[in-house]
Parts: C-alpha cells; structure tokens; sequence
C-alpha cells in the first residue's frame, strides 16, 4: 500500500466514486474468534452460525459457514443467547473489553481473513481538492502518525490482554492446518472468480499477489528465522525457570 504501487492503484478505483481515500491505521493479524464449540476438522464448521461478514464470510461460506452480519453491540447477547456459534471482533484487548469469553471459552487463531487489515480515511474528493495545501499535508501527516500509532499501540496491549483472558480460562486454540488449507483454497478460489468478473478488481488483485509472493519469500529468510528462534528460545528459558 505504501511503497508498492497500492496506494496509486487504489485512489484511481475510488476516485470514481469521488472519494480520495488515506491509509490511517493497522490492528496486526486479527485473532479469528470466539467459539461454544471446538474446531477440530472443516467438518465441524458445516452450518456453523459465525459472525463475520463481508468478503470474509464469502470465504467461510464455501466450507459450510453460515454467515452473520451483526452489529459489535449485539455479539454478546447473540452468543450468549446462543442465536449464533462464534464470533470475530478483534484481537485480545478490544476482545476482553466486550466480555466475549463470558460467553464463548474456545479463542481461535489467526484470523486468516484479517492477516494485516488496513484502515482508511475517505474523504469528498471535491472537498479535497478544495482544502489549501497545507491543510492536505497535515491531514495526511495526522493519518501517517496514526497508521503507525494503532500498530503500536496493539501490539503493546495484546499480550498483557491475551494473558488474562487465558488466566480466566480462556481457551486458546490454533485452527487446525486442514481448516487454513481449505480455507485458502477456498480464498484463491473466491479471488479468481471475482477477478474472471470483476476488471476492477483484477486491475488490483494481480499486482497484489504477485507482490505478496516476493514479500513472503523475503520474509522466509531473516524475519522468519529470527521470530521462530527467538520464539523457542523465549519457551526454553521460562522452562529452564521451572
């Protein structure tokens, strides 16, 4: 988005709905939410109640989901009532504050629907174009400084969260890798059809993807081997403490 053409390609696909449009924050990977049941195999997500909607729901759907769309006010009442079987916010510290593990005790993880969700700003393009330059400059500056600002302050506030929550009695659990497989199948599927149908659509998803595959064959070798040693160093020192 930032330094690999995204950016340009994107305010040329919202410029035609007179919108000029300016990144503005970034959670991290989400956390793929709050379930009454555990998630063993793709078989048990056939006619699962999950709220999550949008594109991502469209994904979930090719593997049996049921779809929700429900507001963030009313998942708690929904899940606890039982109306639906789980439901994705966040991540631990905007999760904990909802009180979704009073309701749901299996946490899953990573919401590979939201593996890096960017915020935008959106802004009348006639209203733009109508502000000084220097007022254009600042706004982008004050967006810049919160694109970054959010990331921080999530990645500050996850952890501390995460551990209480599984103090409570959370139960954190990864989707098992039958379930991401089918689903980024099912991903790949749902983007090329939408592609084979959609020129706007493929004007940017082909640029994407071929820049998600240089950036996941970079970030293999130095970030990679650094987070996976350092993650089992971290283990191996607290059970040395022990």
């Amino acid at each position: 988005m930032m330094d690999g053409g995204g950016l340009e390609l994107f305010r040329e696909f919202f410029k035609e709905y007179n919108i000029y449009n300016i990144p503005c924050g970034n959670t991290g990977a989400q956390m793929g939410g709050w379930f009454r049941k555990e998630i063993k195999t793709v078989a048990d997500l056939q006619g699962l109640k999950f709220r999550c909607g949008g594109f991502a729901g469209q994904v979930l759907a090719k593997l049996g989901v049921v779809p929700q769309q429900i507001p963030g006010g009313d998942i708690y009442p929904a899940l606890e009532k039982g109306t639906i079987d789980a439901a994705e916010w966040i991540g631990p510290y905007d999760d904990q504050k909802l009180g979704f593990n009073k309701v749901a005790k299996y946490y899953y993880y990573p919401g590979f629907w939201e593996g890096g969700p960017q915020i935008s700003l959106y802004v009348n393009q006639k209203q733009w174009a109508s502000l000084p330059k220097e007022y254009q400059t600042i706004l982008e500056d004050a967006c810049l400084y919160a694109h970054a600002e959010m990331q921080a302050r999530y990645d500050a506030k996850n952890p501390n969260a995460l551990k209480q929550l599984v103090g409570a009695g959370t139960q954190l659990r990864p989707f098992p890798n039958d379930v991401m497989a089918a689903a980024y199948k099912a991903a790949h599927e749902l983007y090329e059809e939408t592609a084979a149908k959609n020129p706007k659509f493929k004007k940017i998803y082909e640029p994407w993807k071929k820049f998600r595959e240089d950036q996941l064959q970079w970030f293999a070798v130095a970030e990679n081997r650094y987070d996976n040693f350092m993650q089992q160093a971290n283990r191996n020192a607290k059970a040395a403490k022990k």
